[in-house]
């Protein structure tokens, strides 16, 4: 399975109120294994970006000047995400300004998200999974144990590195533990995911291992045993346990 963890940043909250993406940040899972293959790119909005979503990310309208327009990058942006599941926080966000962005484009080629990919909302999922507490980026970071020291601002390619490792321990984590003699090599799916910690998680020891040997304690260690509880038996009297 292919799947692409996605963020975006933008000019302000609103597409609709002629706000447009500045970063695209996107890594990819085949069978939540990150593989190392990521997408990334700044874009020139053609309009300013609010103060108040500078103060979010830290992308200036300065910084943007010479970076290429949403159409100069469209294909390549849509032909790594197509036929993947695409893994978003807060999905109808990101997916609605895609979708803007394509219908301002107009191309024959790439209608809308929906066309092209499936979508899977992290949001939705974790208030599911924790309903009634904190689940932005930064409060599954703290629930997951995922570092995120790095996130003073928020950024598109970051924030999805971020977020695939989040999105892999609210997932499924480590729930075998194979404990092969002679061999540290484990299975693909604890390679690619970590001890699951949220409640009620279960942990199983692989069923193909070694029944562990039973042994008895030997006549002269019972002896001792005896003796010892009555040393503690005289010595504490009627508080003996």
């Amino acid at each position: 399975m292919r799947q692409v963890v996605l963020d975006t940043e933008t000019t302000g909250l609103d597409p609709k109120s002629g706000h447009r993406i500045i970063e695209i940040g996107c890594v990819e899972l085949v069978n939540r294994k990150l593989t190392g293959r990521h997408y990334h790119q700044y874009i020139n909005p053609q309009r300013e970006v609010d103060d108040g979503a500078i103060e979010v990310h830290g992308i200036t309208n300065e910084f943007l000047v010479d970076k290429p327009v949403f159409a100069q990058v469209a294909d390549d942006f849509m032909a790594f995400c197509e036929g993947a599941e695409l893994v978003i926080h807060n999905a109808p966000f990101d997916v609605g300004f895609i979708d803007w962005e394509l219908k301002r484009l107009g191309s024959p080629r790439w209608q809308n998200v929906a066309a092209h990919c499936s979508v899977l909302d992290t949001l939705a999922m974790a208030r599911e999974k924790h309903p009634g507490q904190k689940n932005n980026l930064d409060a599954l970071c703290k629930r997951y144990f995922v570092d995120n020291s790095q996130r003073d601002l928020h950024g598109a390619l970051l924030d999805a590195e971020i977020l695939a490792d989040v999105y892999l321990m609210m997932t499924g984590g480590q729930t075998d533990l194979a404990l092969a003699q002679g061999s540290e090599q484990q299975s693909g799916d604890d390679e690619s995911a970590q001890r699951d910690t949220s409640p009620g998680a279960i942990y199983r020891l692989s069923s193909d291992r070694l029944p562990l040997a039973v042994i008895g304690a030997t006549a002269e260690e019972t002896g001792a045993h005896e003796e010892m509880l009555a040393t503690l038996h005289k010595s504490a009297g009627k508080h003996f346990w």
